[in-house]
């Protein structure tokens, strides 16, 4: 048996676990409104405190588990990688923010579309920021998807802002987190800590004011709010399994789960209303969205082999 053949046998199974670990994560995140919905009587506020702190303790044990406190400590020595994690820190917790209070609001519609946005937001900062190119292809996408937000705007009579402010902040996010040399988890584990002091102070500003929802109301928030840290890291860990295994191009695709599924739980379980120019304004993004799928493969085509 040659080289070549056993390569590739070796390469099958790594490949199935990568789909696996790839269809958990994506499927986590997709499912992620049904879990908040359950805290949606909570105010936005005190829930993202919660899944700061809970996601700290969950991903600082993970990452002590695996071994990797020699990796926290290189981090936390590096002045350029902590100013890089205070601002994603910021971009996430922002992000966060907005999808809980979107939940709780009834907007997971809004949410879906932000997610369906966030590819093309992606390539449009990395064309600003760090001077990629963008095809013909995916200029049309772009296009198609301001359509579909300007058709939005003029016949729904509001901008979808929670759509939009998921799609930037994830996009600036992810810009950020590709500049800066550090894995996934240990970026999370000092995120997480740099907001743990603030979500600290205003977990005992609650209990002072006796606002606190923990303990307090009842064992089964308290346990959700403690489950939103293992909630918020498992599919991350299953994210980075998954890009060890895949290609880029095979993630690229897979990332449209996670919105399809928002959006089939707003429709189907949460019962959002859901009207003719909505339709038409998600077509725009959808359609936006094939295209820009076909220029991603056109481009990964035509790069010499």
């Amino acid at each position: 048996m040659d080289r070549d053949t056993t390569s590739e046998m070796n390469s099958r199974p790594q490949a199935v676990q990568g789909l696996v670990f790839g269809f958990l994560a994506y499927g986590m995140w997709g499912v992620f409104p049904l879990f908040f919905h359950q805290l949606r009587e909570i105010p936005s506020t005190e829930v993202l405190m919660h899944r700061v702190v809970w996601s700290f303790v969950f991903v600082l044990s993970i990452l002590l588990l695996l071994g990797w406190s020699r990796r926290l400590r290189q981090a936390i020595f590096n002045p350029g990688l902590r100013r890089g994690l205070v601002v994603s820190s910021l971009l996430v917790s922002f992000n966060w923010l907005v999808f809980i209070w979107a939940v709780s609001n009834g907007r997971v519609l809004e949410s879906s579309l932000g997610y369906f946005l966030t590819p093309l937001v992606s390539v449009f900062l990395a064309y600003v920021f760090l001077n990629e190119a963008i095809n013909r292809w995916q200029w049309g996408a772009i296009l198609l998807a301001v359509c579909g937000v300007l058709w939005m705007l003029t016949r729904l009579g509001y901008l979808p802002w929670v759509s939009l402010a998921l799609a930037i902040s994830f996009g600036l996010y992810g810009l950020m987190r590709k500049q800066l040399k550090v894995d996934s988890i240990t970026g999370l584990t000092l995120e997480t800590a740099i907001l743990l002091p603030l979500a600290l102070l205003f977990w005992a500003y609650l209990g002072a004011q006796g606002q606190s929802h923990f303990f307090f109301n009842g064992w089964r928030d308290s346990l959700l709010l403690m489950a939103s840290g293992m909630v918020t890291a498992l599919p991350l860990l299953l994210f980075a399994a998954a890009t060890k295994r895949l290609s880029l191009t095979v993630v690229g695709f897979m990332m449209y789960i996670n919105p399809s599924l928002q959006f089939l739980l707003a429709l189907f379980v949460l019962n959002e209303a859901f009207n003719l120019d909505q339709l038409i304004g998600f077509c725009f993004i959808w359609l936006a969205l094939v295209i820009f799928t076909l220029g991603s493969i056109s481009a990964h085509g035509e790069q010499p082999p």
